[in-house]
């Protein structure tokens, strides 16, 4: 058997699986099942009734619901032929989500989380007093890593727990009978940190950054507020991967005129262990779990933003929050009884599996490890930025200020496109034909051909060496055979998508349903 080549670092012959799988809808075949449920025991029915019976006719479906009709064996083999046709961290170097942070999440917490997927929110709290624990102990965890005194698990992710900071912020001034309707951010924060205040009904007000440094002045902050500024939301460091050393300047200034203040730490991997949301004045501040603590990212699925207060502002925090009275766990709601409160942001408490896994990451860790997990993500930015900086068709906008990259950055092709024609979204698609995930940037692009890579402390050197020489291939092929890239991906399952439909509600089809209805 003939050796393969291995003298380059690059997958050259890559080539990802294509099933040409149908939509399971497509697969179904009536009448056929993947198990078969067993009628009720007679006996039972005859002590209890059938079940049926006591449904009120207003909820019984008129309809037979329409679900697909499979075996169990077409089931099995129709998931694991997406699951081949899907790119994601156990499966490719993940380099390239930029701030989104994804990193290893250890299996072991994966197999622990599924001992807990059947509890139900309603169950009676002495039966749960262990996932109680859970909640409560990772809320402590949270408050010394930040600083702060109190946390809910309530918001989905990190978006929510903006809103969430938003409408604490809305609460507390409503209970001081002030109006203030306006928060200020910069446009390097995350767009949700607009979004979120925007849909509470807030005027947002943005900094625009020192062409130099990438970031606002104190000056402009001042310039920006008025006796209407209800607080201050912004990352640090901001997307751009720059970090404002000076930010409690900013925070102070703004509790200076009664404003209060939001740490947008949904990505703070690179600041574990380092400086606290607390230590630099805030107010408040989120983390997003399925960024900095290891758990799946939720992508708007089971997430979870963990949204921690002040002492002061506990009283704002939607209920319940989970209590300890010295013998049991409980969901205290007295705790914020507040007639000008948030509320809920959510149903229930908060997705357990998530706050379990990330329970587990930070016991395994502990705060030696923790400090080490920013540490070594911070380090391999430093080398992933430092060997980009040797690239010709590589700039990073800032880069001449007085500023630092914590564990991303956010880069510029504008070079290569420049000389070549080829841009990010061209090198993004071309990326795919060797297993590689890349990303630009949130929309819209404020730099120019933006590429935003972040490391972690999850892969190796060898892993960002061999994303560096992929990336080096790619800008050479554009140099030398700008059409391979410009109609790429060729290797992935599916070539270049038309977008020229994105922009168009009607012809977006989210289920299979609309797309029956519009399409067929």
């Amino acid at each position: 058997m003939e050796r393969i080549d291995r003298s380059t670092k690059v997958r050259v012959n890559f080539h990802q699986a294509k099933w040409d799988e149908p939509i399971i809808y497509e697969l179904s075949t009536p009448g056929e099942r993947g198990i078969l449920v067993p009628s009720a025991n007679k006996a039972i029915e005859a002590e209890v009734g059938d079940g049926l019976s006591a449904l009120p006719k207003a909820m019984a479906r008129k309809n037979k619901v329409n679900l697909p009709e499979m075996s169990q064996s077409r089931v099995l083999r129709h998931y694991s032929r997406l699951a081949q046709q899907t790119l994601g961290a156990d499966v490719n170097i993940e380099i390239g989500q930029g701030t989104c942070t994804v990193k290893y999440s250890p299996k072991v917490n994966d197999q622990l989380a599924k001992n807990i997927e059947d509890l139900h929110p309603l169950q009676d709290i002495e039966t749960v007093q262990g996932m109680l624990q859970i909640f409560y102990e990772t809320d402590r965890y949270m408050s010394e890593i930040s600083g702060m005194d109190r946390f809910t698990f309530q918001p989905s992710g990190g978006s929510q727990a903006i809103m969430a900071m938003a409408s604490i912020m809305h609460s507390y001034f409503k209970d001081k009978g002030e109006d203030r309707n306006e928060i200020i951010t910069t446009i390097y924060s995350h767009p949700s940190d607009a979004a979120g205040p925007a849909v509470k009904g807030f005027k947002i007000i943005y900094l625009q950054p020192d062409p130099k440094t990438g970031l606002p002045t104190l000056e402009q902050l001042k310039a920006a507020t008025s006796n209407k500024t209800a607080g201050y939301i912004v990352a640090n460091p901001e997307d751009t991967g720059v970090y404002n050393e000076n930010v409690r300047e900013f925070v102070d200034y703004i509790h200076s005129i009664g404003g209060l203040c939001g740490y947008d730490q949904a990505n703070a991997n690179g600041l574990l262990g380092v400086t606290r949301a607390r230590d630099a004045g805030f107010d408040m501040c989120f983390f997003n779990l399925h960024k900095t603590f290891s758990t799946p990212h939720g992508c708007g699925g089971p997430a979870c933003g963990a949204t921690g207060v002040k002492e002061e502002l506990v009283k704002f925090l939607p209920a319940p929050i989970i209590d300890f009275d010295g013998e049991k766990y409980f969901l205290n709601y007295d705790i914020c009884n507040n007639p000008n409160g948030v509320g809920k942001v959510r149903q229930w408490y908060g997705v357990s599996e998530v706050v379990l896994k990330a329970y587990c990451w930070i016991r395994s860790l502990g705060p030696n490890g923790l400090y080490q997990v920013a540490k070594t993500a911070v380090l391999n930015n430093n080398y992933l930025f430092k060997k980009l900086m040797e690239l010709d068709d590589v700039t990073a906008y800032y880069e001449d200020g007085n500023n630092q990259r914590i564990e991303q950055a956010r880069y510029s092709l504008e070079n290569l496109e420049k000389a070549t024609g080829i841009g990010t979204l061209d090198v993004q698609r071309r990326m795919m034909d060797f297993g590689m995930h890349y990303w630009t940037s949130h929309h819209p692009f404020y730099l120019p051909e933006p590429m935003t890579l972040e490391p972690t402390e999850t892969p190796s050197k060898k892993d960002i060496d061999e994303y560096i020489e992929t990336l080096k291939y790619v800008f050479n092929e554009a140099h030398t055979n700008p059409e391979i890239i410009k109609t790429a991906p060729h290797n992935s399952v599916t070539h270049q998508v038309d977008e020229s439909n994105m922009d168009d509600p009607n012809k977006w089809a989210p289920t299979w349903r609309v797309y029956l209805k519009k399409y067929n």
